[in-house]
């Protein structure tokens, strides 16, 4: 059965939907993008995912093409059309598309373009990875300056992607300065003792919705949570290493360029947070 994709108002096979030549989003990249999670055919953390796009969208002045309601109404349309039970959602928002290619923002009479379609992946919350962890490689972060901004400018993330994939590794931690910055997809953290470490916000990192989650279950649960930059020394140094994201949670990371972390097995605290974090999410998905 074709999968059922949004355009504009419409719901369309995918087969049957377009996007123009000229859209800004295709020539430029200007287009800002969310991934929302479904578990058991609900919505994860989905009034994260809107504010972050509502940030995003004014971040770059650009208009939204729908309210907070009306996203909501599309995301479960998608559900039921697709008879989606775990997956995700994806969903962007361009500049929409002018007569013509032109550096200048188009005028406010050209409308937005939102396109939304599902991927299925059943199992989303039972992955192998998180029994047996996922290695990363260290590369230099040679994104632009504003990854606070969650834009589909996703070529370096795609190429330290390949790199690590070249390397026999699942993933890529990115660094600048001399202190890791984030994963290509993800929040990167490392826990020594007690202590879980992660990035503090800024322009140098996205604010992940999961992560957010899950540092506010970690606090509930009475874990110490430090928030600053960390090298990659320390995390080569770390008892344990974890990932977090809207499609793979909390995911124990074993191995940095090819040295084991800790004791090359997943953890007991990303374990426990995993643990914590689908439970919770499955109470409150909408």
């Amino acid at each position: 059965m074709s999968r059922i994709v949004y355009v504009n108002g419409q719901y369309l096979p995918e087969g049957e939907a377009k996007v123009s030549v000229f859209d800004r989003g295709f020539l430029m990249a200007d287009a800002v993008y969310e991934v929302t999670s479904v578990l058991g055919g609900k919505l994860v953390d989905f009034d994260g995912h809107t504010a972050r796009l509502r940030r995003s969208l004014s971040e770059l002045d650009m208009p939204s093409p729908a309210t907070d309601e009306e996203l909501l109404a599309i995301h479960r349309e998608l559900v039921a059309r697709n008879d989606l039970s775990d997956g995700m959602i994806y969903l962007q928002v361009t500049r929409g598309a002018p007569a013509d290619r032109d550096f200048v923002y188009p005028d406010a009479s050209v409308p937005p373009t939102l396109v939304l379609f599902t991927q299925s992946k059943p199992g989303l919350a039972d992955s192998p990875l998180a029994r047996t962890g996922m290695t990363v490689v260290s590369i230099p972060d040679q994104r632009w300056a504003r990854r606070d901004i969650k834009t589909v400018q996703l070529l370096y993330p795609s190429m330290g992607k390949m790199m690590a994939k070249a390397q026999g590794a699942d993933d890529a931690w990115m660094i600048e300065d001399g202190v890791i910055t984030e994963g290509t997809s993800n929040n990167a953290y490392i826990v020594k003792g007690d202590t879980i470490v992660t990035r503090d916000l800024g322009p140098q990192i996205l604010s992940g919705i999961t992560r957010a989650a899950v540092l506010r279950f970690a606090r509930e649960a009475q874990m110490k949570v430090e928030e600053r930059p960390f090298t990659l020394d320390e995390a080569l140094a770390a008892d344990e290493a974890f990932i977090t994201s809207a499609t793979t949670f909390v995911m124990p990371v074993v191995r940095i360029d090819g040295r084991d972390i800790g004791r090359g097995k997943p953890g007991a605290i990303a374990a426990r947070l995993r643990e914590i974090y689908i439970e919770e999410s499955r109470k409150s998905a909408i």
